[in-house]
């Protein structure tokens, strides 16, 4: 990465490949040169194969000496709880004063608490050493079981008036996500290796995951719905990109973590939501086109605010 000193211009120009991508998925969903249906079958193959082999062949080749996991990951957990916590202690609040309802809240949650780990892999590719990017593979291990817990639990509270809560638990149990995630660290436990020729062909999986994933991201962005100003739009904005991000970086800087691992946890923290919570909002009764829209800030918004916060995070970490 870009030392702290580094101007702003450096770390935005590095970015600026990730969300061009994006803007590519965009309009070419607009174009419709692609049918709609092909969009949903790029999704299912992402979720189901190509991101799962992306986290498995990062986490099975990670090196992690010399990073400060331990601090690092009770940095992430302390300050994901206290996250979690601190937005769910702002209910009774928005609804004594009728600002958001009950459906909007939930979604308020989720686009709070989730973060796009493949946004984050894609820049950490470009701008950090091959551990930044095993890095963000680990945390995304080990944020995937709560965040999904902590949303099903608040949107069933929320949103669901016939939610199927053990089929959904089942599912987080059968999540492809999880699933290769433990398979990785399994295997790193192994006296034996893995057969080289099925690393490499999981290494040319996990290539194509990260550029098919932004464009698919940017093509279910939908920009006509971010205008105006709506409390449950901007709140999820505020929370994710600037209060998560605070809490981030000062508990890791708390618990010692230094140089360029805090880069690293700066960057995890620094992204917007991802879309996956739509489809948990649209299967529970939450509402979905709000999720859409604040994904779709977010997502604007971040094109600023990342460089921003790696700039911070930098000079932080440079001394």
């Amino acid at each position: 990465m870009p030392s702290g000193a580094a101007p702003i211009l450096v770390v935005f120009e590095s970015i600026l490949p990730i969300f061009l991508l994006i803007l590519s998925g965009n309009l070419l969903r607009r174009m419709r040169w692609v049918d709609d249906a092909a969009w949903s079958g790029l999704e299912q193959l992402g979720f189901w194969f190509l991101y799962p082999a992306l986290l498995f062949v990062t986490i099975l080749n990670a090196d992690f000496s010399g990073l400060q996991l331990n601090s690092m990951v009770w940095a992430l957990m302390v300050a994901m709880a206290l996250h979690y916590g601190f937005v769910m202690a702002l209910w009774p609040g928005l609804k004594r004063f009728n600002l958001i309802d009950q459906s909007q809240f939930s979604t308020v949650f989720q686009s709070s608490v989730r973060w796009n780990g493949f946004m984050a892999f894609a820049i950490a590719e470009r701008i950090f050493p091959p551990e930044g990017l095993a890095v963000v593979a680990l945390m995304m291990a080990v944020i995937i079981i709560p965040v999904n817990l902590a949303s099903v639990a608040v949107v069933t509270r929320f949103a669901s008036k016939t939610a199927d809560t053990r089929s959904l638990l089942f599912r987080m149990a059968t999540n492809p996500l999880i699933l290769a995630s433990l398979a990785a660290l399994v295997i790193r436990w192994q006296p034996f290796g893995f057969y080289a020729p099925l690393n490499e062909t999981l290494n040319l999986v996990g290539r194509a995951a990260l550029g098919m994933g932004l464009i698919v991201t940017g093509a279910g962005l939908l920009p006509r719905d971010i205008l105006g100003f709506r409390l449950s739009l901007w709140l999820p904005v505020i929370l994710k990109l600037v209060l998560f991000p605070v809490l981030m970086i000062g508990f890791a800087y708390a618990f010692g973590v230094r140089g360029e691992n805090l880069n690293y946890l700066g960057l995890c923290a620094a992204v917007p939501t991802a879309m996956n919570g739509y489809l948990l909002a649209k299967q529970m009764g939450g509402d979905a086109p709000l999720y859409a829209a604040v994904t779709t800030l977010q997502t604007i918004v971040s094109f600023f605010s990342i460089p921003l916060a790696l700039l911070i995070v930098g000079q932080l970490a440079a001394g």
